[in-house]
């Protein structure tokens, strides 16, 4: 297939503005193909390579005599006493949400379950904390019931207990939603695994379900600002498949018990190149792919498309050679693709192949590692204006006028959607600050919230934020948790 030339304008399609075009061509010393292209606009969009927040980022305090990760790996792991470990990570998927409600807030569940059973842990608990427009906005009805049934779809097929979170109307979401979904796991810490990759001429294996064309350009899209043409970009939305997720999660749970794997990566945001990327970029090593050993279940697909496409329950596996037919055996049971498509070098390089064709060939470091950095300018928020005088009213009106109102009434109608009663550890169940599971066999329990309020943190963002740490805290201390 005849690949498009680079001009302007698709270089500005692709998310990558002059300055940054002008550091690719310094990079590679040459102009890119078009699958180069894409492979860069993808690991230097805000999505994944967070260029404009990784500074502030950084502030965060995120060492701790419990903390066993930190940032940098696919989810936190904490330690919660006797060999075992929480592992947990919370993630927005807004843009999706608004373009395809339910694909978009099923998938953003899905994703965020790999990322807890990618470092070896069985997930036990999800929340989700949402944020919608007017409720008389025309857009919020089909929002709200598209979300949360994508959630509700997702999380109760899967069999994982969503056990709290919070939901909240107002019209700055007007023109989009937020859509966080956390999940949690055990593990215990001899179990615990890491996506850097290690050895040279060790086998890259793709495990799960097959690529497709879904999703493809997906982080571009999460990192864009939405115009006219929001509708064009529904194709960018991913389409998930829970019960595929779930053979996943067994494949891999018993895969990982075979001393078999060496480091593994789930397929989320830009799909093959991110996963391969931050494989190779955290062990120091290059890779190299072929791409006419990827398991497709449409025709024809171009380099591009695969190395883009963010088709779901997908993962990337850096194999031990010897245990390459007791693995293969364990996923094929599972009913799932296992397929050997590349191979880490000492070269830093990132080496695509594709019907006999190199597609890409560039410095890998510079993918992930060094990719760009912004320190953007920024001004103080304009002071709150004070509020205007509250007309009198007796105590039965302004309590009428808070159960009525969306933000303060019961959310039972959202919350009975999800099952919070699956693989029955569940302690306390949604409809307080706090959700809370067994930890299974031991005398143990885990507390989980999600909490902030937007117009505190709109008025005064380092108040509103510190508020809003604050009142979490208090949320676990109200159900007998010490926070950690």
């Amino acid at each position: 297939m005849l690949e498009p030339a680079i001009t302007s304008e698709l270089i500005e399609s692709h998310g990558l503005n002059s300055s940054e075009y002008d550091l690719l061509l310094e990079i590679i010393g040459r102009n890119p193909t078009f699958t180069e292209l894409g492979i860069f606009s993808a690991m230097w969009n805000e999505h994944c390579s967070y260029k404009s927040s990784k500074k502030w980022l950084r502030l965060l305090p995120t060492k701790g005599k419990n903390v066993i990760c930190g940032p940098g790996e696919n989810a936190g792991i904490v330690d919660i006493g006797d060999n075992q470990a929480v592992v947990f990570k919370m993630e927005s998927h807004n843009h999706p949400s608004y373009i395809e409600p339910h694909q978009g807030a099923a998938t953003g569940v899905g994703g965020i379950l790999r990322d807890v059973f990618t470092m070896g842990a069985r997930p036990i608990a999800a929340m989700n904390a949402l944020s919608f427009g007017e409720i008389n906005h025309p857009r919020t009805k089909g929002l709200v019931h598209g979300v949360v049934e994508g959630i509700g779809s997702y999380g109760n097929s899967f069999g994982v207990p969503t056990v709290g979170g919070e939901i909240r109307f107002n019209k700055s979401y007007n023109g989009n939603c937020l859509v966080n979904a956390f999940a949690a796991g055990l593990v215990d810490h001899n179990m615990i695994f890491y996506s850097a990759a290690s050895g040279v001429g060790m086998p890259v294996v793709y495990l799960g379900a097959k690529t497709g064309r879904d999703g493809v350009g997906g982080a571009t899209m999460a990192s864009a600002e939405f115009d006219d043409t929001i509708e064009e970009k529904r194709p960018t939305v991913q389409v998930g498949d829970p019960f595929t997720e779930k053979r996943l999660l067994e494949a891999c749970l018993e895969l990982m018990k075979t001393d078999a794997v060496v480091s593994i990566q789930d397929m989320g945001a830009a799909g093959l190149t991110c996963s391969a990327v931050e494989m190779g970029d955290k062990g120091n090593l290059g890779i190299k792919l072929n791409l006419d050993l990827v398991p497709t279940r449409e025709k024809n697909m171009t380099a591009y498309e695969m190395m883009l496409s963010e088709s779901q329950e997908r993962m990337l596996m850096v194999l031990k050679p010897e245990k390459e037919e007791q693995s293969r055996a364990i996923f094929e049971k599972w009913d799932l693709d296992f397929a050997i498509i590349g191979e880490t070098i000492p070269e830093d390089l990132f080496i695509i192949e594709h019907n006999g064709e190199i597609k890409a060939q560039v410095p890998l470091k510079a993918l992930s590692g060094n990719s760009p950095e912004y320190d953007r300018s920024w001004k103080e928020p304009p002071k709150v204006k004070p509020l205007k005088v509250i007309k009198s009213f007796s105590p039965l009106e302004g309590l009428l006028s808070l159960i009525s109102s969306p933000n303060y009434c019961c959310k039972k109608w959202v919350y009975q959607q999800y099952d919070s009663q699956v693989m029955a550890d569940t302690v306390i169940t949604p409809g307080t600050g706090s959700g809370m599971v067994r930890v299974h066999g031991t005398n143990k329990s885990l507390a989980f919230t999600a909490d902030v309020t937007p117009r505190y943190v709109k008025a005064d963002p380092l108040e509103g934020g510190k508020q809003a740490v604050a009142e979490a805290f208090r949320n676990l201390c109200a159900v007998g948790a010490k926070p950690i």
